[in-house]
């Protein structure tokens, strides 16, 4: 048998990466974890300070946030087919560094296990799963522009004081949508890199390299502790993230069941817990930027963004004490720029979807707007209550619908009865 020459061998390993690795998923994977760690690592710091952490066991939290963010994103993704993003609670973080003072690191431990645990059971009853199938599809991308539109509009607020940055990210996101469109988020990304070391922008000089280590802290279960803040960061969690995060996956087209998902984040959470996993859920922001257009034509391939999201975010825990210093050196504008063009085509996608029904606009509109308000309720953020106000509007126009019907149909039976109508 004839072994294949060195040339046809390097065509087949170089057809392997790119089927494996296409560089658009992998872009809009990296761009991805970037907004996520950027917007919310300083929060899980503070935190993790609020437990009294030191910079072992802040380490140790991003080790363990990472590992099961990486396993739960490769693994769902891997399994359906479909770019299913895992990530921390940034809203359970914002509640724990407000809600952790005073309370010892076993306790708070306890209060993470017994979160994970409720979520798991959310999975396994199915209840969750059962309310999610019952939002309309033009609510859930409502729900999704409206999480979107802070990201969407931050590219040209950045514009007012980092314009040297902002304005070449959407210039060359621009040209390369016309002449690249396949890299067009990586030609921004790019430009904007460039653009911010050629401004000075970065600060090289305060990055450290080290490696996290783990830090196993024994859970103490303490009622008052579960009661107080494993409880909120259970609702939390699934009203801020989890809730918008499956709308994310619904508006993109991917029918993923839901409770299996949450059994696993829930599971990985209860297990990882103990070496500071507080909160694994569902993304929503940063799933959008792997479900759209720009993370791979193929929406049936776009699941491998999730999956390098996965590898990332397992390198972001690794060096978990190193991501802090990575992210006083990075520019901000640029994180906020570059978000802003991944979202643009995902941001156009949901606004079509959303009012697309005459019916249902009304109610989409409402949704979007309490939503992108970012108002925040009871410690619940506003994707939740933008639902809720986007169902109530549904609602009451679907009963007014209803009355007007059956008003019209009395009116044409009462007309059928009349000697006119008789002899019509």
């Amino acid at each position: 048998m004839e072994r294949p020459s060195p040339e046809v061998t390097r065509m087949s390993a170089l057809a392997r990466i790119r089927a494996t690795a296409p560089p658009s998923a992998v872009t809009a994977a990296l761009i991805a974890v970037t907004v996520g760690v950027t917007s919310a690592a300083a929060i899980v710091f503070t935190a993790a300070r609020a437990a009294g952490a030191d910079t072992r066991e802040i380490s140790s939290w991003m080790l363990a946030l990472g590992v099961g963010i990486a396993v739960t994103s490769a693994g769902l993704s891997l399994r359906y087919q479909a770019p299913v993003l895992t990530s921390w609670s940034t809203p359970g973080a914002a509640l724990l560094a407000t809600s952790l003072t005073g309370v010892s690191m076993e306790r708070a431990v306890g209060a993470f296990v017994f979160s994970g645990v409720l979520i798991l059971l959310s999975g396994l009853t199915g209840w969750f799963a059962r309310i999610m199938d019952r939002i309309p599809v033009p609510l859930a991308s409502a729900l999704l522009a409206g999480v979107l539109l802070e990201f969407g509009t931050g590219l040209f607020s950045q514009m007012g004081g980092s314009f040297a940055i902002a304005f070449p990210v959407f210039a060359l996101y621009l040209l390369a949508r016309r002449l690249l469109p396949r890299y067009a988020v990586l030609v921004a990304l790019g430009g904007g890199v460039v653009a911010s070391v050629l401004t000075g922008g970065w600060h090289l000089e305060r990055v450290r390299l080290s490696l996290a280590q783990p830090v196993f802290t024994a859970p103490e279960f303490d009622w008052k502790v579960l009661v107080s803040v494993g409880v909120p960061l259970f609702v939390v969690t699934m009203a801020s993230q989890n809730l918008p995060g499956v709308a994310v996956l619904r508006a993109s087209g991917y029918d993923v069941p839901v409770s299996p998902v949450l059994t696993w984040t829930g599971a990985a959470q209860a297990v990882l817990a103990p070496f500071g996993a507080f909160g694994l859920n569902l993304a929503a922001i940063t799933a959008a930027i792997c479900t759209g257009d720009e993370a791979h034509p193929d929406r049936r391939r776009r699941y491998l963004a999730a999956v390098w999201a996965g590898a990332f975010y397992l390198c972001v825990g690794l060096l978990g004490a190193t991501v802090a210093s990575l992210l006083t050196a990075m520019p901000h504008a640029l994180v906020l720029a570059v978000a802003g063009v991944g979202l643009l085509a995902t941001i156009e996608a949901s606004l079509a979807s959303a009012l697309s029904d005459p019916a249902s606009r009304e109610a989409a509109v409402v949704t979007f707007l309490a939503t992108a308000s970012g108002v925040t309720l009871l410690g619940i953020g506003s994707a939740f209550w933008g639902l809720l106000a986007g169902g109530l509007t549904s609602a009451i126009a679907s009963a007014g619908r209803r009355r007007a019907t059956a008003s019209a149909s009395r009116s044409a039976e009462q007309d059928a009865r009349t000697p006119e109508g008789m002899s019509a």
